[in-house]
């Protein structure tokens, strides 16, 4: 093998040729080369140094994959939305069949990622939100949009503002202010201003926490952060704070620093933001751009807790089946009764939200039963292939429908063979259905009454052999 380079006093580094028979490498080495212990020739600045070795380490060295008993260990931290940790999950089962249907959200197709997608948006001051969503609406030119602000009192998650407020007289002391919003804390009674979108009826909100952040007594303004349930009046709480006061205030501005999972710094953006990015899309087809002020849907909801089912259960969950545990692969910890959770594919899709019938330690000990309670589905149908009705006999029902030996409901009609009807019965049928409840106890109670003659028999001839063994 022979190194070849030029040699020098500056700082800088320099390439090294290495040629070993057929195989070439290209390497990049320090300026100082010490070849100790080979033989080998060095030219100076008037030739070239070459000099013969072998790779002792590499030839000495065991590059063989041995076996083990520890498995490999996936690393997932860094993996997006609903897959992060996904090493971390309870395992229930590995074996499914993967379906080519369904992707990555991150990796969706531009249509469907914008109409399944969010916007964290800096909306500005004197539009409505209703406006805003339609002139977003607008710009995507999408079907469906909506802001979270809509049936606000409903949503689970808080909110987080920035109020400055007015009183109308002054307040010398700073600490009377801190004292009296340190008060409106907890369960509070609130009715909605005078000009609201909603009735005026009394109600109660929660404030989590307020903290005074600035109060200016000589233009009797301050500055508080408070967070709180959803639904909630902060003009409503700078009007009790004068109340408390004994002066009267009033709200002068409102910003919303955080809501749900999402604040301020959490890729904000702004109208003009989507203005720019859906023109770079329509007049250079690029979408990147769009893709970074659209987020997907699955990051509102990477702080529930998470169940995995398979593939060929999500389609059914789609159309409203029950979750049930044999399509259950991961589930997480600390899962509760009727807690929010969310089910997820193995691709990191969301499939819907859902209310928890099991806890994670029922899910570990149990293999059969309903696992959660479908809340509002997420994904659209046929997304993924039915994989339901594929038995023999949903099979059989479909040739005869086929063949009109049923009707087009899969219901018997006078055409319908007597062995066929025999073992049929319909569930919506109320009538049918205590008829066959009736016969259904009745087969349970002759059952019962024959095993226990059959147990009496025993008895009683046992205690015959037992008596023929005492005379004898």
């Amino acid at each position: 093998m022979a190194v070849a380079g030029g040699l020098g006093t500056s700082n800088m580094r320099f390439g090294v040729d290495v040629r070993v028979k057929s195989i070439h490498y290209c390497v990049q080495l320090p300026l100082e080369v010490k070849c100790s212990g080979h033989n080998g020739t060095v030219s100076g600045a008037s030739g070239t140094r070459y000099v013969n070795f072998v790779i002792e380490a590499q030839a000495a060295g065991d590059y063989s994959i041995k076996p083990s008993e520890k498995a490999a260990v996936l690393e997932t931290s860094q993996w997006p939305l609903l897959l992060k940790n996904f090493d971390k999950l309870n395992v229930r089962s590995n074996h499914y069949t993967p379906l080519p249907e369904g992707c990555s959200p991150l990796k969706r197709d531009i249509r469907n990622y914008v109409s399944s997608g969010c916007i964290n948006l800096d909306k500005p001051a004197n539009p409505s939100s209703h406006e805003v969503v339609a002139w977003v609406k607008r710009i995507l030119r999408v079907d469906k949009t909506g802001h979270s602000g809509t049936l606000d009192p409903k949503q689970g998650a808080g909110k987080e503002y920035v109020a400055i407020f007015r009183l109308h007289n002054t307040v010398e002391s700073e600490k009377k202010v801190k004292q009296a919003l340190e008060k409106l804390t907890g369960a509070l009674f609130q009715r909605p201003p005078l000009i609201s979108a909603v009735k005026r009826q009394l109600r109660i909100r929660t404030i989590y926490e307020n903290k005074l952040i600035e109060y200016n007594p000589d233009q009797n303004m301050g500055i508080f952060w408070v967070k709180c349930e959803a639904g909630t009046y902060v003009r409503t709480i700078c009007v009790h704070l004068g109340l408390l006061l004994g002066v009267g205030g009033q709200m002068q501005e409102l910003r919303r620093v955080r809501s749900g999972i999402f604040g301020e710094k959490d890729d904000l953006v702004t109208m003009h933001d989507i203005l720019d990015a859906q023109y770079l899309y329509d007049h250079h087809n690029d979408d990147s751009y769009l893709r970074r002020v659209i987020r997907p849907l699955e990051s509102l909801l990477v702080g529930h807790k998470r169940i995995v089912v398979k593939d060929s259960a999500v389609n059914a969950i789609c159309y409203g089946a029950k979750i049930l545990l044999p399509g259950v692969l991961r589930f997480e910890n600390g899962i509760e009764l009727n807690e929010e959770i969310v089910v997820v594919t193995t691709k990191g899709e969301a499939i819907c939200l859902a209310l928890a019938l099991m806890t994670t330690s029922t899910m570990a000990v149990t293999d059969h039963g309903v696992v959660a309670k479908i809340k509002r589905v997420i994904m659209e149908r046929d997304t993924y292939a039915r994989k339901w009705c594929l038995g023999p006999v949903a099979s059989k029902k479909k040739a005869m429908i086929s063949q009109g030996l049923l009707d087009k409901y899969g219901k018997p009609n006078e055409k319908t063979p007597a062995g066929w009807r025999s073992a049929y019965y319909d569930l919506s049928d109320t009538n049918a259905n205590n008829c066959n409840q009736a016969s259904l106890k009745e087969e349970k109670r002759d059952h019962e009454n024959e095993q226990s003659e059959k147990k009496r028999r025993k008895e009683v001839e046992s205690s015959d052999s037992s008596s023929d063994g005492e005379s004898e």
